[in-house]
């Protein structure tokens, strides 16, 4: 046989033995969404249903995804998914940029023609003193009123327009990039901070620059020059002060600056520990009411606020003084103006309508310059932001477009996961490695702190390893499609967080494009239709922010059907029976045995041994490291047992099954 035949044949036969035996069909061809509303496409297209699969004999697949297929085909192959439309943020961004550098191209020509039309009134009053009061002629001065007229009205006009397109700029900018900036903050929120979500705020910053004073000033501050050099037709004397005002005004911005950064920075870093303490307050209400905590809370937050609002103040004091300090060097420049070009009217050099004018023009010139310092602040926050922003869009994940692979079957396999979270460095898991193949169950047990719930989250891709690899069918969870690698994990964390919501949404993981027979499976498996049944709305019982009025237990019964929706490959419950009580963790069990039946790959970790009947096998940790796993039955005897040291001096070595 030729090599090549070989090698191909050999490539065949590990594809067959590592392929699921359901499969999805192609979905078809769906158009580029745009990159302004990236997550709405997404949830559109989820919408599709897909066809029954030929030549397999199964029953067609739910709108999830899940289920459904047997043979996978006429040929005997699986079928591999078309890839879908993914939001691209870094061309949401461009195009974003593109539109905002557009608008204002439009409001720097209005600009330019509102610029031209305000020396109308200093012209007016020139022709007035110098013309009409010595030629007396009312014509003369009812021409020159209309056309100043008419110039106030083209310039009210104009500012009015430039005004309109920088507001609806502003809101095109917030409705073109919340949406990717959202989801891009949810993918990066994996490192656990959650301090991307803040970028939204610097959107709202933004907004709030574009629509402000301080971006009219420094459009109006480039046609300074042309004012100065109007100032300078009348006579070079009056536009050497003017020059030397402006000076004046950026050595006195600059030094407020100078003098202000450290104390508004000091600022804004309590501000925002007295946020983060008022989140923590709203989130443990509870607690602080039950244990009389609200006077200690209160000074807990009360001491951050202070220590901001002091060095606010203390830089508000500051920036005061400067800001009185510029508008005197405004005021003086005036003064010098009219003082000096009454000197030079006294020599003949100008005329009385000439000093009135330029005065005018001058004020013009310094009034931009002025308020374009005075922003610059707000323009330096407002730049950081964007940065911000520009910088979370660009290096998201969600910009690389994944292949949408078959639907797997459950296998997985842990290799050498090693996790050490920053800043601290400690090490939380060292050297996990075990294996499950699709439909097997797990149970990780071990004392608190031992790294269970840690390597639970690294499971669903909440949390990336540091080194290792965590594979679902062979392939990392990083590479696999999001929107797919979700809809096949079901995950019920340790702090159960229901959404503000119906118990039906709640369960369907909010989404739109599913069926009642979905909802009414999922919270069937999990065991909670009775209890669902049993409240006065049933399945559009509205759940509060804070879980009302659902008990603790009822919240965990409602979270484990979330994690069973949808027929998921993989389901990891982190404590599932903390809050239960007997009749609940039956429900859980039967749930566990359902899940095994349909081939769903099961890990529950847990503190309770009446949860370790129900699965296949049990591994022990310690300090982030895999004591000993194996089968249910040589497990149990082990830890019920005399702990003898076995082969390489390792408790309960014969029945250790997989070594970690």
């Amino acid at each position: 046989m030729p090599r090549s035949q070989e090698g191909a044949d050999r490539s065949r036969g590990k594809l067959d033995e590592v392929s699921p035996a359901k499969f999805r069909e192609p979905e078809p061809a769906k158009a580029k969404s745009p990159p302004f509303a990236p997550v709405i496409e997404i949830e559109k297209n989820d919408r599709t249903e897909l066809p029954v699969q030929k030549g397999g004999g199964g029953k067609p697949p739910t709108p999830s995804g899940s289920g459904g297929g047997g043979g996978g085909g006429s040929d005997g192959r699986p079928k591999m998914q078309e890839r879908v439309s993914q939001p691209n943020f870094r061309q949401a961004l461009a195009l974003t940029v593109a539109k905002v550098k557009m608008n204002m191209l439009v409001v720097f020509v209005f600009t330019i023609a509102m610029n031209v039309l305000v020396l109308a009134v200093p012209i007016y009053l020139f022709q007035i003193a110098d013309r009409v009061l010595t030629s007396r002629s009312v014509d003369t001065l009812v021409m020159l009123t209309l056309i100043t007229a008419g110039a106030i009205v083209g310039q009210v006009l104009l500012d009015v327009f430039r005004r309109r397109i920088l507001m609806r700029t502003a809101s095109e900018i917030e409705t073109r990039l919340s949406s990717p900036i959202l989801s891009a903050a949810a993918r990066s929120a994996l490192g656990g901070s959650g301090r991307d979500y803040q970028v939204l705020g610097d959107l709202q910053h933004i907004r709030n620059f574009v629509t402000g004073g301080t971006l009219l000033a420094m459009l109006d501050a480039p046609l300074a020059p042309i004012f100065i050099l109007a100032v300078f037709l009348v006579h070079p004397h009056l536009g050497f002060i003017v020059c030397t005002s402006i000076l004046l005004l950026m050595v006195v911005a600059f030094v407020n600056r100078q003098i202000t950064a450290k104390p508004f920075a000091e600022a804004n870093a309590h501000l925002t520990m007295a946020n983060l303490n008022l989140e923590s307050l709203s989130r443990n209400s509870q607690i602080i009411n039950a244990l009389g905590m609200i006077p200690e809370a209160v000074r807990m937050w009360g001491r951050a606020n202070a220590n901001s609002l002091r060095h606010q103040v203390t830089a508000q004091d500051r920036n005061v003084f400067f800001t009185g300090v510029s508008k005197g060097v405004r005021l003086f420049a005036q003064i010098a103006m009219l003082g000096w070009g009454a000197h030079l009217a006294l020599d003949g050099r100008l005329t009385g309508g000439m000093v009135i004018a330029s005065s005018i023009i001058a004020s013009r010139a310094l009034a931009p310059v002025e308020g374009t310092i005075e922003g610059w602040r707000t323009y330096i926050q407002s730049r950081a932001a964007y940065d911000r922003i520009a910088n979370l869009l660009r290096t998201s994940p969600l910009n690389v477009e994944r292949l949408r692979l078959p639907q797997p079957t459950g296998r997985l396999d842990v290799e050498r996961v090693l996790f050490v979270p920053p800043p601290n460095k400690r090490v939380i898991l060292n050297g996990v490695t075990f294996s499950l193949e699709p439909g097997e169950t797990l149970a990780i047990i071990g004392d608190s702190g031992a790294g269970k719930s840690t390597l639970g989250k690294m499971l669903v891709g909440s949390i990336v390893p540091t080194a290792g690899s965590v594979r679902l069918d062979l392939m990392e969870l990083k590479n696999w499609d999001p929107r797919q690698l979700g809809e096949n994990i079901g995950y019920l964390p340790q702090d159960i967080q229901l959404f503000p919501a119906s118990i039906k949404a709640n369960i369907a993981r909010m989404r739109e494009d599913v069926t009642d027979e979905m909802i009414f499976e999922a919270a069937s498996l999990a065991g909670v239709h009775k209890l669902i049944a049993s409240l006065p709305q049933g399945y559009e019982t509205m759940i509060a922010g804070d879980g009302a009025p659902l008990s603790g237990g009822q919240k965990q019964r409602i979270g484990l059907a979330r994690a069973f929706f949808g027929n998921p490959r993989l389901v990891i419950l982190d404590e599932p029976n903390s809050n239960l009580d007997t009749a609940g963790e039956q429900a859980l069990a039967q749930a566990i045995e359902k899940a095994k039946t349909v081939g769903t790959t099961v890990i529950a970790i847990t503190q309770r041994t009446a949860l370790l009947r129900c699965v296949d096998k049990i591994m022990v940790m310690k300090d982030g490291t895999v004591q000993a796993i194996g089968e249910r039955q040589a497990m149990l005897q082990a830890l019920a047992g005399p702990k003898k040291p076995g082969p390489g001096g390792a408790p309960g070595g014969e029945a250790r099954g997989e070594q970690a």
